[in-house]
């Protein structure tokens, strides 16, 4: 459960961990994006958000001790553009993974240093480890917080809804892949990019992979009822418990899982229509 979270209140979750909600509220946002403060006598920022002048300033006032460096988790338009104008101002370090070429990137984005999978950051105050999860978005981190082993999922896992695996640079099946993986780590507690702090995280992370293979078993029973459809009429099979309005978004989701199934040579698409290859 989500609760009452304000935009532009700090919250002190632990010693040395705070968090800011950047005021760009929304459906696809929730609340709004989740800033991390970490440490005490010198500061990383994780997720600065959007450019928003106001937040920026916010996390400049609150931050209380230099701010030495900015994590991305990646480079969706709703977490890193604040990035190369906080560290403008603050001659704070740069990290994370680059935008790969597309659409609702933030080309802006240009780390000084590349972070690497299973790479530990370290500070006096306390070390990451940099997890790589693609599926969401192809250049997508989580990092481990090691003195708490809360995990910073940003849109890898959220708390309120499920994300948008949104083709080509989203993939389902990298997506499962890094929730499983997530399984093999140590995690007490996760601190999302949308909305407040998960207590559960295996919970959570099997409810999510769960929740997305019942929706790919879905798609196989609908197409198994009706073969050779296109994905602009199997959306409302596949999604008929949501709003109308919304199948859209879920449309870009549902190409994911196409796509996956596709690659395990459980679908073909031809002339736009989807359907099962029978075995």
């Amino acid at each position: 459960m989500i609760s009452k979270l304000t935009s532009g209140e700090t919250i002190k979750l632990a010693p040395g961990i705070r968090r800011i909600i950047a005021p760009n509220a929304g459906l696809m946002t929730g609340p709004g994006t989740n800033t991390y403060l970490l440490g005490e006598k010198q500061i990383a920022v994780v997720d600065p958000g959007p450019r928003i002048d106001s937040h920026i300033q916010k996390i400049m006032s609150e931050a209380g001790a230099p701010i030495k460096w900015i994590f991305a988790t990646h480079t969706h338009p709703d977490h890193s553009p604040a990035v190369k104008f906080l560290a403008e101002k603050t001659d704070a370090k740069i990290l994370g993974i680059p935008a790969p070429a597309g659409i609702h990137q933030d080309m802006t984005f240009i780390p000084h240093h590349q972070l690497t999978d299973a790479e530990i950051f370290t500070t006096e105050e306390f070390k990451l480890k940099v997890l790589h999860t693609p599926g969401h978005a192809s250049n997508h981190l989580c990092f481990l917080h090691q003195t708490y082993n809360w995990l910073l999922t940003g849109d890898h896992i959220i708390n309120g809804s499920t994300v948008v695996i949104n083709p080509p640079d989203g993939d389902m099946s990298d997506y499962i892949s890094s929730l499983n993986r997530l399984k093999n780590e140590t995690i007490e507690a996760i601190l999302p990019g949308h909305g407040d702090l998960l207590k559960n995280p295996y919970e959570a992370i099997d409810w999510i992979i769960n929740h997305r293979l019942e929706r790919e078993l879905k798609v196989i029973e609908v197409l198994s009822d009706y073969p050779k459809m296109p994905i602009s009429k199997l959306v409302a099979f596949v999604y008929k418990e949501i709003d109308q309005s919304l199948h859209d978004l879920a449309q870009r989701s549902l190409l994911a899982h196409l796509l996956k199934l596709k690659k395990e040579g459980s679908v073909i698409c031809e002339n736009e229509n989807w359907e099962l290859i029978l075995k």
